[in-house]
């Protein structure tokens, strides 16, 4: 199985960075009969990228063979990617190691996918949104309301 984890410097010992889209490096695991047999760094090539880095981290992790997918949180764009291609999604703590996220995942500890916004807050982009209409829940609402609420205080 090959986990491919959002790292900031990349290693077992580094822990989880929170974004998934914009995260600098990735640190791929591969894993057989639930033991680490193999661990590699590499550059997330939508880190620097203006626009679409969800996107292009998401198609990197299925060019890399990935099974499963761990990261702090993931947005909307990028999620889609995945889960379009059948790939598993984990979030876990940004305080945890890379070693110890990949071992929480074999033992089933891991909560699914967190949602945040795409880039990990970096910039603008599409809020998780709170939809309950059509669309199975998952809103895409841009954000950027001007609530101009009249309260009528006691």
């Amino acid at each position: 199985m090959r986990i491919i984890v959002s790292t900031v410097n990349g290693g077992l010992d580094d822990r989880v960075n929170p974004a998934f889209g914009r995260t600098p490096t990735f640190t791929i695991v591969d894993v057989d009969n639930d033991q680490i047999a193999n661990v590699r760094v590499v550059p997330n090539p939508g880190y620097s990228q203006a626009r679409g880095a969800g996107v292009t981290a998401a198609q990197f992790a299925i060019d890399q063979g990935a099974e499963v997918v761990i990261a702090g949180q993931f947005g909307p764009n990028s999620s889609g990617v995945l889960q379009a291609a059948g790939i598993r999604m984990a979030s876990a703590p940004a305080n945890m190691t890379v070693r110890e996220a990949v071992e929480a995942f074999l033992r089933g500890e891991l909560t699914g996918p967190v949602m945040g916004p795409e880039g990990g807050g970096m910039g603008g982009g599409y809020g998780a949104g709170m939809g309950r209409g059509r669309g199975m829940g998952r809103g895409r609402g841009a954000g950027g309301g001007m609530g101009r609420g009249r309260g009528g205080g006691w």
